[in-house]
């Protein structure tokens, strides 16, 4: 079993940052990828981006690249997303999510295991 834990939402003005920090306990040995992703009221779930926990290599929707980074600390069992010039678009729920099978693509939820209670990100204008 696999206890994830988001922190690091809030409330911030539009143009800022925020970390999101995603800690772990259990069983991480079978962890082949991490990610984020958020949902907006009345929106669907959407991709956010996500890192592979052996390699390092990372994704992220193409909305957000340059804007936002995931990293992990695979020492602490800790995931990340770095967000930088926040949107008032960017409002939404924050969730990460781990995946236990490898899969190519990255984008869809529903190849996520355990998921984080998720953290609210509210970016005013």
């Amino acid at each position: 079993q696999v206890q994830l834990v988001e922190s690091g939402g809030g409330l911030v003005q539009a143009g800022g940052s925020l970390r999101l920090s995603c800690a772990a306990s259990g069983r991480t040995f079978s962890w082949v990828t991490m990610a984020w992703f958020r949902q907006a009221p009345g929106k669907e779930r959407e991709f956010v981006a996500a890192i592979r926990w052996t390699g390092g290599s990372t994704y992220a929707a193409d909305s957000m690249k340059g804007r936002f980074t995931i990293s992990r600390n695979n020492a602490n069992n800790t995931f990340y997303l770095q967000m930088n010039s926040l949107k008032p678009e960017d409002t939404a729920v924050y969730s990460c999510a781990v995946a236990t099978r490898y899969y190519r693509s990255t984008v869809d939820s529903s190849q996520y295991n355990y998921w984080g209670q998720g953290t609210q990100v509210t970016v005013s204008s």
